[in-house]
């Protein structure tokens, strides 16, 4: 079989990573949660999970529940998605050459470098010759994509990324611990002080009118202070399932990493 690239996690992010790899013919495995927590859907390959298939832009992964579907899954050209959250799949014969970490913990990850022949970390927490052998800014602006060796990433800035003069406004999130419960869908347009959820009672308003990019799934327990959904100001719902272009930006940084070891990318054709 060909040499697989393991992504760890399925968000938008991820997502990006897994189209720009899977465009240039490389072979993907996704790894994610039992309950992804990925509030642009639309635009996450994790989203299988709920739905067994989802395609974004021009790519389709389908959930499969063992190891023993994946090779199926990838000769038909799609991407894998299977619940692994401890990458229990490395243990397995599948010839995983490349791990990319991309679930955005924003913290240090509990890794041993030589699990993979290339362990690739994006954002904070990851420390080239500690915990990975390259790591990818994740944050945006003059360095956002670039692929660190020596170096680390920027840390967390703890604010969200400005769209359109918005910034913390357009990331929604729970007023308490509870169920969400959703009174809007993906795509909706809505206006100034529209309901969009509740959690335990509390409403969850539009701070201002917009395209909702992104929610989470409907009924999901979720505790106080969580990202639940996305407001879009440009109010275009065509963007609600594209990736964007920081992802694309890290899956290019994500490209160069791995084709950049000489020994490394002879195998990955093979």
């Amino acid at each position: 079989m060909t040499a697989i690239i393991l992504i760890r996690g399925g968000g938008d992010l991820a997502s990006g990573v897994a189209l720009r790899l899977h465009h240039v013919g490389l072979q993907i495995v996704i790894t994610e949660l039992s309950q992804p927590l990925a509030v642009r859907r639309l635009a996450s390959f994790g989203e299988a999970i709920y739905s067994q298939r989802i395609t974004v832009e021009d790519v389709t992964a389908s959930f499969v529940t063992a190891e023993a579907e994946i090779p199926a899954i990838l000769a038909i050209g799609e991407i894998p998605v299977l619940i692994d959250p401890s990458a229990t799949i490395l243990n397995s014969s599948l010839p995983v050459k490349v791990i990319v970490d991309a679930r955005m913990t924003k913290r240090q990850p509990n890794l041993a470098m030589d699990i993979a022949p290339l362990v690739i970390g994006l954002g904070p927490g990851f420390i080239p010759g500690m915990n990975c052998h390259t790591a990818i800014e994740t944050n945006r602006g003059h360095s956002l994509g670039r692929v660190y060796t020596k170096s680390i990433p920027e840390a967390d800035t703890g604010t969200p990324d400005t769209v359109a003069h918005q910034q913390a406004e357009r990331v929604l999130r729970a007023p308490a611990n509870g169920v969400l419960i959703n009174h809007a869908n993906i795509c909706d347009h809505l206006e100034f002080g529209q309901v969009i959820a509740e959690v335990n009672g509390i409403p969850i308003k539009a701070p201002f009118k917009g395209v909702l990019r992104g929610l989470l799934h409907d009924g999901l327990s979720i505790p106080r202070g969580l990202k639940i959904g996305d407001l879009d100001p440009r109010d275009d719902p065509q963007y609600c399932t594209m990736v964007s272009d920081k992802s694309l930006a890290i899956g290019g940084g994500v490209l160069e990493a791995i084709l950049s070891p000489k020994d490394l990318r002879q195998q990955l054709w093979s």
